[in-house]
C-alpha cells in the first residue's frame, strides 16, 4: 500500500474545533481547511477557559475532532486535555495536539493523556493543508481509536490529497527547425 492510498476522500460534514490563542495560525488553519476537498465548519476558541465552557454546556453532540494548542493563555491545553479525558461525557472526543513544540517530555505527556495524535505546526502552507487532511482522514467521529506510539506524531506523508487541483506542468519547449 502506498502512503498516499491510506486517505480517502472524506464524505461528511466535519464540525471542527479549534483551540489556538495565535490569530495567525488559527487563520491559517481555516485557510487551508477551506482549500481541502472536506465540507467542514470550524469553530475557534483563544484558550483553554472559553473552549471548556463551550464542550461542557449541554449540547446535541460533541465536535467531530479538536485541534488542541498546548500553550494558551488562562487555561492551556494540557489542562484542558485532562479535563476532557476525565470527563465522562468528552472522553470520547478525539483530540489532535496542534503545537509548534515538539518536546519529547510534552509529547509524551499528552501521549500518556490519551490525545489521538500530534502535529507539530508546519511552516509551508501546503504541508499545512496536508497534516490536517491526514489528520481528518485519521478521526472517525464517536468511535476514534488510540494509535500505537509509533504512528502518534503525524507528518504529514501524503503526496497529493484526494481532488486537489495540481497545477499544469510546464512543457518543454517544441524545438523549431
Amino acid at each position: 500500500m502506498k502512503t498516499s492510498d491510506k486517505f480517502l476522500p472524506i464524505d461528511r460534514k466535519l464540525n471542527i474545533f479549534l483551540a489556538d490563542d495565535d490569530k495567525a495560525d488559527c487563520l491559517l488553519f481555516k485557510e487551508a481547511l477551506e482549500e481541502l476537498p472536506v465540507s467542514a465548519k470550524l469553530t475557534t476558541f483563544e484558550n483553554g477557559e472559553q473552549l471548556m465552557e463551550q464542550l461542557t454546556k449541554k449540547q446535541d453532540k460533541l465536535p467531530d475532532v479538536l485541534f488542541l494548542d498546548l500553550n494558551m493563555p488562562r487555561k492551556n491545553g494540557f489542562i484542558s486535555l485532562g479535563e476532557i479525558k476525565r470527563n465522562n461525557e468528552l472522553d470520547s472526543l478525539p483530540v489532535i495536539i496542534f503545537s509548534t513544540a515538539l518536546e519529547q517530555d510534552k509529547v509524551k505527556q499528552v501521549f500518556r493523556d490519551a490525545a489521538h495524535y500530534y502535529i507539530r505546526k508546519p511552516t509551508d502552507f501546503s504541508e499545512l493543508k496536508k497534516i490536517i487532511y491526514e489528520a481528518l482522514t485519521l478521526i472517525t467521529p464517536g468511535n476514534s481509536p488510540l494509535p500505537e506510539k509509533g504512528k502518534f506524531i503525524l507528518k504529514g506523508d501524503l503526496k497529493s490529497i484526494p481532488g486537489e487541483i495540481k497545477s499544469p506542468q510546464k512543457k518543454p519547449p517544441r524545438k523549431i527547425n
